[in-house]
């Protein structure tokens, strides 16, 4: 078992939080949509399997390690900030620091001084990608990693991504898979979206997880 961050935007957080969303899809990065992928197991030096470890291309000329593994636990990095409250002289209160995060807290403060003593007149929130580990409060479990292509992804597969179950009930799969298409799209880059939006079909990691409680050891 290994002790890894993710990132989610506030949105996926909440869907999270709500129960809503067990499972996230990741860019294979370096895979050509074309190539088939061919997964690989490892073995231990003692010869017993370990787990699959390896996904390549048809050819074996390119080699696709997971990022995760089944059973690895994995420390959401989201949107945050960590504040102080101001003594009457606008100056820090130690004891009162304490994190927030944007997708469940409203600041109580117009202004805040960060860590160099400089005073702003307003909060912004800290990027997930910042975020230290000992401030993450969602601690998630691996369930199972694989890798498929993008659009293959069915209407549960959508649903367990935080769509609403709603509309897979009483309109149909493929409304859900084009919610799920914009969903997606909206995370990409722009200039990426060529390679790696909805319409390239690009590999995948896929990856479902469960809630956990932080590990002891942290």
């Amino acid at each position: 078992m290994a002790i890894k961050p993710i990132l989610f935007n506030t949105e996926m957080v909440r869907a999270i939080l709500d129960g809503k969303k067990t499972c996230t899809r990741r860019i294979v990065k370096g895979a050509i949509p074309d190539d088939a992928m061919w997964g690989y197991t490892m073995f231990t030096p003692k010869g017993c399997v370990s787990c699959r470890g390896v996904y390549a291309d048809e050819y074996g000329e390119k080699f696709f390690r997971l990022p995760y593994q089944q059973g690895d636990i994995l420390y959401v990095r989201e949107t945050w900030q960590f504040l102080y409250e101001l003594d009457d002289n606008e100056q820090p209160v130690e004891e009162t620091g304490k994190y927030y995060y944007a997708a469940t807290d409203i600041t109580l403060f117009n202004t805040y001084v960060d860590e160099n003593g400089v005073k702003h007149d307003y909060v912004p929130w800290r990027p997930s990608i910042h975020m230290p580990k000992e401030a993450a409060r969602i601690w998630l479990k691996v369930t199972d990693i694989r890798v498929e292509r993008l659009q293959d992804i069915d209407g549960k597969g959508c649903v367990k991504e935080g769509i609403e179950e709603e509309p897979l009930k009483y309109v149909g799969e493929e409304f859900v898979k084009g919610m799920y298409h914009d969903l997606w799209d909206s995370t990409i880059k722009k200039s990426d979206i060529d390679r790696y939006g909805w319409d390239a079909n690009p590999w995948v990691w896929v990856i479902d997880f469960e809630r956990c409680d932080k590990p002891k050891e942290e």
